[in-house]
């Protein structure tokens, strides 16, 4: 299944990742005060942007008003936190894409609508922080053509339980060829955010190798089994 609009309206995440991972998700009030904290530090003159690298490059859900590819220095793309319900379970977890420090990454800038930023954004902190796995940050974000801006955007916390990014390439291999959770498998994300960034023009070689390594397996039939749990339609 596919996440929507409506899982995050219901807060649906959070019962998903309370039954299926057994750690407590972060409650509306600690959302909230996140957001605000957020807020507060947000640059001034900055816009409604927000930098998507992982899943959000496929399905932002939220409304956008302007996409653009953009590059952000001093982090990079890692599948570095581990999923116990998205894209895995607590006995088989998956992986999904966090951001590191070091290097740079690209990916895409969404512009909110200015009217609706604040409200669409606790939606999003229903999406990104329910676990409180990542940091929210707002980076300084290249547009091309010598355009600077600011985004919002999601670092790993390396403090986190659920923090992978010690894991060797060959581990992660392992990982996303047989991991799948309610929204599917870590391999179809990976192959998601590979298309999403191949339609922009942007090739990521970390994500190409790791592709290429979990080619064979696939054809050896070594596919990770169909999630059982099913939060909603998309």
């Amino acid at each position: 299944m596919t996440l929507c609009r409506r899982d995050l309206e219901e807060n649906r995440m959070r019962t998903l990742y309370a039954q299926a991972s057994g750690h407590a998700p972060l409650t509306d009030e600690q959302m909230a005060a996140s957001l605000m904290a957020t807020l507060s530090a947000r640059p001034k003159g900055a816009g409604w942007w927000v930098f998507g690298y992982g899943s959000l490059l496929w399905n932002p859900i939220f409304p956008v008003a302007e996409t653009r590819p953009a590059r952000v220095r001093g982090l990079h793309r890692r599948f570095c936190l581990y999923s116990l319900a998205s894209r895995g379970t607590a006995e088989q977890p998956g992986l999904v894409l966090g951001l590191e420090r070091g290097g740079s990454v690209r990916g895409l800038a969404f512009r909110l609508p200015a009217p609706l930023a604040v409200d669409e954004l606790h939606l999003l902190w229903r999406r990104e922080m329910v676990m409180g796995g990542y940091e929210p940050r707002w980076v300084t974000t290249e547009f091309g053509g010598g355009k600077m801006g600011h985004a919002i955007t999601f670092v790993v916390r390396r403090d986190h339980p659920q923090y992978a990014g010690n894991l060797s390439l060959d581990e992660q291999v392992r990982v996303l060829s047989c991991a799948c959770g309610a929204f599917g498998s870590s391999r179809e994300y990976l192959n998601a955010a590979r298309a999403a960034l191949a339609g922009h023009g942007v090739v990521d070689d970390y994500l190409e190798t790791l592709a290429s390594r979990l080619t064979p397996l696939a054809a050896a039939g070594l596919a990770p089994a169909s999630a059982s749990a099913e939060p909603s339609a998309a």
